[in-house]
Parts: structure tokens; sequence; C-alpha cells
């Protein structure tokens, strides 16, 4: 399976497993063994862990509970204070071990501890001023918009930029031709 990871933190890639929320909700990680992937390609381990269901729920309840807080942070409305302690339990868990071996940097953990990764990230998202959210028809991906005037709309330029740009040419030679 292919993910995007154009959010600029973990955790906003994380909950963008789940995309365009408010209408189709297509679902990236409907097993565990979904997830156990997308954390080694996240780069929160360098390969996948075993997933045993009790983690994979966790894993995905923690996801639904980062989403609403970063609407709600982002809306400039107070984050809900049992979500907070949510993600702060998880990332108060252990975090996977950088093992170096043969001139080779890996990085060994469970899915738990890839996990505390997520819910670091989500801390560091939910006070970052730069959070935003994809201006997209139909995606709901958070992003953190690090472009030098603070004006990015789009979660990236491949797809929903792409998409906006050419709707807003077509728009304009429509308009030219009725001139």
């Amino acid at each position: 399976m292919e993910f995007a990871f154009v959010a600029g933190n973990l955790a906003l890639d994380f909950v963008a497993t789940v995309a365009a929320r408010d209408t189709v909700a297509k679902e990236w990680l409907p097993t565990a063994a979904d997830l156990a992937d997308w954390l080694a390609r996240s780069g929160a381990v360098s390969r996948p862990p075993q997933v045993s269901a009790e983690e994979f729920g966790r894993a995905i309840a923690l996801r639904e509970t980062i989403y609403p807080a970063l609407r709600e942070r982002v809306a400039g409305h107070p984050v809900d204070a049992a979500a907070l302690a949510a993600i702060n339990a998880a990332a108060a868990e252990p975090t996977p071990v950088p093992v170096l071996a043969d001139g080779n940097l890996a990085t060994h953990g469970s899915a738990t501890a890839a996990m505390a990764l997520v819910a670091r990230a989500a801390q560091v998202a939910l006070t970052d001023p730069r959070l935003r959210f994809c201006a997209g028809d139909d995606c709901t991906r958070p992003f953190i918009d690090a472009s030098r005037g603070g004006t990015r709309r789009w979660c990236g330029m491949a797809g929903c930029g792409d998409r906006a740009k050419a709707a807003a040419y077509r728009r304009r030679s429509s308009a030219n031709k009725g001139r």
C-alpha cells in the first residue's frame, strides 16, 4: 500500500490514514498488518513490528483522539482534557531504540513504542501555530505550514494543490471564452 508523508509531522501523517473524513472516509489502515507497514514506512521503526489486536485498537483509538484535537486547535477552541490525557499517556510510553550494527543504524521497537512517537509528534503539532488543514475539496489532511510567508493552503502540490490550480485555470479559461 502507498502512504503519503507530506504533513511535516508524524502524527499529522498518521491521522491522514483516513482520507476525506467528511465525505467518503477512505480507511488506509484496515488491518494490524497495514498499521505495521505504515509504522515502518513512516520511519518510526526500521521494520514492521508485530501488532497485536489490542495494540491495533489502541493505535486507531489514538488516531481518532488526535484528529478532533487538531480540529479544535486550528479552530481556536480549547482541546478536550480527556483527549489531551490520552495523548499524554500514549506519549509517556517508551519509544523505539536505535541500534547501531555493522555501520548501519536501525530503530527497533514494538507498535506501542512506535505509537509513543506518534503521540509525541501530536503534542508538538498541537502547540505549533503553523498547524493548518488542507483547503482542497474533500481533503481533511492536516499539515505544518513551513512556507516562508505562512500562506500554504494545500497539504501538497502533488494532488490537492494541482487539482485546485487546474480548476482555477479551467474557470479562467471558460470565463475568457465568454468574452
